[in-house]
């Protein structure tokens, strides 16, 4: 590969790959060790299909596309869970050593709430959660805009639903 290939993968990784490993660990309902080794499974397929980009999208929603992708591929391999057990969650909680106690466990809650939505919509949500634009979110689900709102409306119902019935 030449000098600027490499360069442009430099430069993706170190402007994209905060916002994978967001994506992996929410989709995985917060275990950031699993979700480093995806993010990292990421980056392979990122390389992998480099030359074959063709500008249709920006970097940013290609990259969404390939996390979004290698997150259903692995969760669809045999004996995967996408479930967290009490112990992942009590690490969750003590990595997140600047937020409060009460912050903790509405996040906790949020993520358990999240793990419990159908994979799309976890990743939906992650994507609205990570701030991307819905033109963008519309792009990498290859839906459009207005069926992206009604879905993206569904899932904060079912969320809220979930939550409701936590407490």
């Amino acid at each position: 590969m030449s000098r600027q290939f490499s360069d442009l993968f430099d430069q993706l990784y170190r402007d994209y790959a905060p916002m994978v490993k967001q994506v992996c660990t929410g989709f995985l309902n917060g275990d950031r060790a699993l979700a480093e080794d995806l993010a990292h499974d990421v980056f392979i397929n990122v390389w992998n299909a480099l030359s074959k980009f063709r500008g249709e999208a920006n970097y940013k929603t290609w990259i969404y596309r390939i996390t979004v992708n290698s997150c259903l591929q692995y969760l669809r391999k045999p004996g995967m869970k996408a479930g967290l057990a009490p112990e992942q969650l009590e690490n969750i909680r003590d990595q997140d050593t600047e937020a409060t106690a009460k912050g903790k466990e509405q996040v906790s809650e949020l993520y358990r709430a999240i793990g419990q939505l159908e994979e799309v919509d976890r990743l939906i949500i992650m994507m609205v959660l990570d701030e991307l634009e819905y033109d963008q979110i519309a792009s990498v689900m290859g839906i459009s805009e207005a069926t992206l709102r009604v879905k993206i409306h569904r899932i904060k119902q079912r969320i809220k639903k979930i939550l409701s019935h936590a407490g």
